[in-house]
């Protein structure tokens, strides 16, 4: 019999996991831009702390070990803010990004007052371009990431969350 993944707030203790995951699903974004200097793949260990203390954190268990994981903050225009989605490749395809995004959300919306959703992603990034429109996010502009990357700015109301949930 098979293990199924759980859903769960992220907690201290799952913070080097995060962090060697992190490292291990943004390789191929890397790839993809020919910059290895991304922002998931320079963080430190410690900024990863500091965000599971403060910030919106998921992550995605088969077990005891973490697949998966996410983070939203609410930003100084009342808008949250998710990034840094990833799901260990072994397992992308099944749905958990999709849950990780909506458990995120649920909890920003209801526990910290978001009115509505925002996310980036590399403009070359297609697959997660299709989940984001998925789930109902829309193009709203492009910016330019601090490690150079092109970025499309995607939102959604947090009242589009019941209907996507």
């Amino acid at each position: 019999m098979g293990m199924s993944v759980t859903i769960s707030v992220g907690t201290e203790q799952d913070a080097e996991q995060i962090f060697r995951l992190q490292y291990l699903c943004f390789q191929g974004e890397a790839a993809l831009y020919g910059n290895y200097r991304i922002a998931p793949l320079v963080q430190t260990l410690d900024s990863v702390r500091q965000e599971l203390a403060s910030d919106c954190v998921y992550v995605a268990r088969l077990g005891e070990e973490v697949v998966g994981s996410v983070r939203g903050t609410i930003t100084e225009d009342g808008a949250a803010s998710i990034g840094r989605l990833c799901v260990h490749p072994r397992l992308q395809g099944h749905g958990i990004g999709a849950r990780l995004l909506r458990a995120a959300e649920s909890a920003l919306a209801e526990e910290r007052g978001a009115t509505r959703f925002r996310l980036f992603t590399g403009h070359r990034s297609e697959s997660n371009l299709r989940l984001y429109r998925r789930v109902g996010y829309r193009t709203v502009g492009t910016s330019q990431g601090s490690d150079g990357v092109p970025m499309i700015v995607l939102e959604k109301s947090a009242d589009e969350f019941a209907t996507t949930a």
